[in-house]
């Protein structure tokens, strides 16, 4: 899934394409969960990302269970990530949620 794809007129604008609505959906669907979104913000809120591991008491969960979630993050086109020694750091996808907020850009 490439969250960062051409982005779609506000839904007041024009009807989504049958391909648009599946991409959006994906989105839409992987930060329905509250844990991945808290997730989602926390690691967007932090310039050059995060460390997995920084991460995981934060949200109140165990570790396999949050790197379960970053890695539908990272599926989704969310996030971006890279080993840095035994860790793996990750950071937003610049633009990843431009497409959902264009859609939704409806003044």
């Amino acid at each position: 899934m490439n969250a960062t794809a051409t982005c779609c007129p506000p839904l007041n604008e024009s009807a989504l394409t049958e391909p648009a609505a599946a991409r959006l959906a994906e989105v839409f669907a992987v930060l329905a969960d509250p844990v991945r979104l808290r997730l989602f913000s926390l690691i967007a809120s932090q310039p050059g990302g995060t460390c997995a591991c920084d991460v995981v008491d934060l949200v109140d969960r165990s570790q396999p269970t949050v790197s379960h979630h970053l890695k539908v993050l990272h599926g989704a086109g969310l996030l971006d990530r890279e080993r840095r020694g035994r860790w793996i750091w990750y950071e937003a996808r610049p633009g990843a949620l431009a497409e959902a907020a264009s859609l939704l850009d409806c003044c």
